[in-house]
C-alpha cells in the first residue's frame, strides 16, 4: 500500500535509512574526515575552539579565520538525521575555504532524542545571531555573512533562510544572510514518519509538517544553491528539486546542482575537494 507520493512504507524506509544504504561509511568515511579534520585544526593557530553561543552543552562552535584577505564568511551545520555528529568531524571542510579568504565556523547543537528537532531550528538561529554580534572581534565581514549545510545541516540551513533576522533581535538586520547552500537537505518530512530514523526523531504528523520548510518557504530573497548527489535515494533528489521548484523565480535566485557520481556521504569528500564542480559553484555563491 502506498503511503506518500506513490511510495510504500517499505520503499520509504530503503531510502531514507540512509545509513542502511551503506553501512560501511562509519568505517571507510568517518574515520578519514575525523584524521584530516584533525591535522587541519592543529595547523590552524588563529583558529578558537568551543566558543559558547549559547546556555546548553552543545551550544558551542569552533571558528577558522580566513588565512588571506577577508571575502567573506559562512557558518556550516553538520548533519547525522539531526540524532548524530559532532563538528569536529568537519573541520577538513574548513581548510579549502579559509585558504580562498573565507572565515568559517562550525557548530554543535543539542540533538533528538535530548530535544525535539523543533528546537533545533533555535540553536542554529541562536549561532547566527551570536557570529553577527561578534564580528567585529572575530574579524567576519558582516557584508558577506552565509550559512551551509549538508544533510541535517541542509534543512536547517532551508530553516535560516526563513528567518525574519529583526524579529530574532533589534540589532539583527531582516536580510542577514547573504547566501544559503543546502546539500542533501531534507525539506518535507511526512515520509520519515514511515522510517525507523524517527525513533529517535519521535515526530508526529503535526510535528513532521512544522518542521518541513517547504510548507514555509524562505523570507529572503537571498540566492541559494541547491545540491544533491546523483547517487542518492530518488526521494531524497525530489526533495531538493521540489524545494527549488516551489520558491525559486525571477527575483529569488534558487539553483538547484546534481553532484556527479557521489551519494548521500560522499557529497562531503566532493565539497571538501578545491578542484571539483561543487566547490567552484558554492565559491561563486559564497563571493558574488
Amino acid at each position: 500500500m502506498t503511503v506518500f507520493k506513490g511510495l510504500d512504507a517499505d520503499e520509504l524506509e530503503r531510502q531514507y535509512f540512509l545509513r542502511g544504504l551503506r553501512p560501511e561509511y562509519e568505517v571507510t568515511d568517518i574515520p578519514g574526515w575525523i584524521e584530516r579534520s584533525k591535522a587541519f585544526a592543529a595547523r590552524s593557530p588563529g583558529a578558537r575552539f568551543d566558543l559558547a553561543y549559547g546556555p546548553a552543552e552543545r551550544n558551542r562552535l569552533d571558528f577558522f579565520p580566513a588565512t588571506r584577505g577577508n571575502e567573506g564568511f559562512v557558518l556550516y551545520i553538520h548533519g547525522g538525521y539531526w540524532q548524530r555528529g559532532d563538528k569536529s568531524v568537519y573541520s577538513l571542510l574548513a581548510e579549502p575555504l579559509v585558504n580562498r579568504g573565507i572565515s568559517v565556523a562550525l557548530m554543535n547543537y543539542q540533538m533528538c532524542p535530548d530535544v525535539r528537532i523543533s528546537e533545533i531550528p533555535p540553536q542554529a538561529r541562536l549561532a547566527a545571531a551570536w557570529l553577527w554580534r561578534h564580528a567585529e572581534e572575530l574579524g567576519i565581514t558582516r557584508d558577506n555573512f552565509n550559512i551551509m549545510g549538508h544533510s541535517a545541516g541542509g534543512h536547517l540551513t532551508a530553516e535560516m533562510m526563513a528567518t525574519d533576522w529583526s524579529r530574532e533581535g533589534d540589532d539583527l538586520p531582516r536580510e542577514m544572510i547573504h547566501a544559503g547552500i543546502a546539500l542533501s537537505g531534507i525539506f518535507e518530512f511526512e515520509p520519515i514518519l514511515y522510517c525507523r530514523e524517527n525513533k529517535g526523531l519521535r515526530m508526529d504528523a503535526e510535528e513532521a509538517r512544522a518542521v518541513s520548510t517547504i510548507f514555509r518557504g524562505p523570507v529572503t530573497d537571498a540566492p541559494q544553491l541547491i545540491g544533491y548527489g546523483a547517487n542518492e535515494p530518488s526521494d531524497m533528489r525530489r526533495q531538493s528539486i521540489d524545494y527549488v521548484a516551489a520558491f525559486g523565480d525571477q527575483s529569488r535566485n534558487m539553483e538547484s546542482f546534481e553532484i556527479a557520481d557521489a551519494d548521500h556521504f560522499e557529497v562531503v569528500d566532493v565539497l571538501s575537494d578545491d578542484s571539483s564542480a561543487l566547490f567552484a559553484r558554492v565559491m561563486a555563491f559564497l563571493t558574488r
